[in-house]
């Protein structure tokens, strides 16, 4: 068994070299490497207890990998297998894509429609137990805390989270289901000439679901599109590349990447789109990240479409998976994605720490970035321009919109806060479905009647109350008042999700979108729309 591992970590390094195209190792490298396995060989032979050579082998790769830089990850043979289900097929779980980062499982991507975005888990958030088990800090395997939280549709689950700098952890129920795997959360024509998509995600299929969305819009009388990217953590790169394609003429630089080892190489845009020339706004977030920086900073350096939202996230790093011959598989950054006019779009990171990288939301947020582009300062040395209107644009992470919308902070509460995590927004939803659904199918029997003529109640108000107070949550009435109008939106979105489809939750959400208003109103000014893509 020692032997075998012994060999394996040879294999494994000296192969490395190769899979990069570098040149043949040299004295020190091959130093290195002996190195490497006279410490295995030690540790296997004299340690005083009993070792786990599997082990050994995989806490050095995943240390060696965690000091590089925030992306880099060794996942084992099960996790490998696991890793692309989101993107790939169906599964029953609770819905969010994660990372296990120094013991710590962090939420990366909440899966749209999915369980745990209707209790209110966000990108971001840290969980520390499953129901009663602690899983952070105690040097869990992936697989095993997946096992926690995968289950049976319909089986309930309670997790505690860590959220930003609150010292209390928070506590969710979430009730399994099962988790689609479409990435086009939402179609529908805004008005007579503006069609909307919103991706949740850049998968396999999104391609063939974006392109058949485009035609029926177009069908429709679709002029101009707002193509919504929020809270889209990427995906697959190489459909970043094919959507961006579908607004960009032939020739046009989408991205390119660089590294060391890795020489530069170009993915250009062909005659093929099918939305070259209508009018286009791109609605970006905090959370808006990898494929979908490269596809709005594309459209932003051709100046080919405004960018409505806040700063993204600033993931530019370029993973290559290796697989190994156990079937385990190291994602080695490689490389760095830059926009045509050459902005690099990863976010400064120091090497090893990964904490820091991980508050750099918080941090955006403590600095009131989310709140005011004033609070937003650019040396010279980042100042960019667009290839064709000669633009000012900014390097140093993440794509800054054209034009700014700071967060709404002003209907969020506490209260607001604990009904969404405990479920009850969203039970109040389907609780009165279930009692009405007849006669709510008689009444609205298309979105626009529902969307215009129903109203939340102060009685269905009241249940929501009683809901809450039967789970121990403290009613506030300062609070409740100032999320009141939150809370009934989100009631309604629900309950229109479950009377017609996803596209009518975001139609009825983002009736109250300061970022999907702006949008509409900067494609539906021609003047407005020519002054921000011109040099003035």
């Amino acid at each position: 068994m020692k032997k075998t591992k012994a060999v394996f970590i040879i294999l494994l390094i000296s192969t490395l070299p190769v899979l990069s195209q570098r040149r043949a190792q040299t004295q020190e490298e091959r130093d290195y490497v002996q190195k490497l396995v006279t410490a295995y060989q030690a540790i296997t032979s004299l340690y005083v207890d009993k070792t786990n050579d599997t082990k050994i082998v995989e806490d050095a790769l995943t240390g060696i990998l965690e000091k590089l830089d925030p992306h880099s990850s060794y996942t084992n043979a099960e996790e490998t297998r696991k890793m692309n289900e989101p993107l790939e097929g169906n599964f029953d779980g609770i819905g969010i894509q994660f990372n296990m980062l120094t013991d710590t499982l962090y939420v990366i991507q909440v899966i749209s429609g999915g369980p745990s975005e209707k209790v209110g888990i966000l990108p971001g958030d840290r969980m520390i137990y499953v129901d009663d088990s602690l899983i952070a800090g105690v040097k869990m395997p992936s697989t095993d805390v997946m096992k926690k939280l995968r289950g049976k549709k319909g089986t309930e689950v309670t997790v505690q989270i860590k959220r930003s700098n609150n010292p209390e952890l928070l506590k969710f129920k979430i009730i399994r289901d099962k988790i689609p795997v479409y990435s086009l959360d939402a179609s529908y024509m805004a008005d007579k000439q503006t069609g909307y998509i919103r991706l949740s995600r850049f998968a396999a299929s999104t391609p063939d679901e974006f392109r058949k969305a485009l035609e029926e819009l177009k069908k429709q009388g679709m002029k101009n599109l707002i193509l919504d990217l929020q809270d889209n953590g990427g995906g697959y790169l190489n459909i970043a590349y094919d959507l961006a394609d579908e607004f960009l003429d032939k020739e046009k630089l989408v991205v390119y990447t660089k590294g060391n080892a890795q020489p530069r190489q170009d993915a250009v845009s062909t005659s093929k789109g099918m939305f070259e020339t209508g009018k286009l706004v791109i609605m970006v977030n905090e959370t808006s990240a990898s494929a979908s920086e490269i596809l709005a900073g594309a459209v932003q350096d051709w100046d080919r479409g405004v960018i409505v939202g806040r700063r993204t996230f600033g993931k530019g790093l370029v993973q290559r998976p290796i697989m190994l011959p156990d079937t385990s598989m190291i994602r080695l950054t490689v490389a760095r994605y830059y926009t045509p006019s050459g902005r690099n779009i990863q976010k400064p990171y120091e090497s090893g720490n990964i904490e820091a990288y991980n508050h750099d939301l918080i941090d955006r947020f403590n600095h009131g970035e989310l709140m005011s582009a004033d609070s937003i300062h650019f040396p010279d040395s980042l100042k960019y321009t667009t290839l064709v209107s000669h633009r000012t644009v900014y390097g140093g992470g993440g794509i800054m919109p054209d034009i700014f919308i700071p967060i709404d902070t002003t209907r969020s509460t506490d209260y607001h806060s604990k009904l969404g995590r405990y479920g009850i927004i969203y039970k109040t939803a389907m609780n009165y479905i279930d009692s009405h659904r007849k006669e709510m199918n008689t009444k609205y029997s298309d979105f626009k009647k529902f969307n215009e003529k129903f109203e939340i109640t102060e009685g269905m108000l009241g249940t929501m109350k009683q809901m809450a107070a039967d789970e121990k949550i403290e009613y506030n009435e300062e609070q409740f008042n100032q999320s009141k109008a939150l809370i009934s939106l989100q009631i309604k979105a629900y309950m229109a999700r479950d009377l017609f489809d996803t596209s009518e939750f975001f139609q009825t959400v983002n009736g109250e979108s300061d970022t999907y208003r702006k949008a509409l109103e900067i494609i539906n000014d021609d003047g407005l729309y020519r002054k921000i893509l011109s040099e003035e």
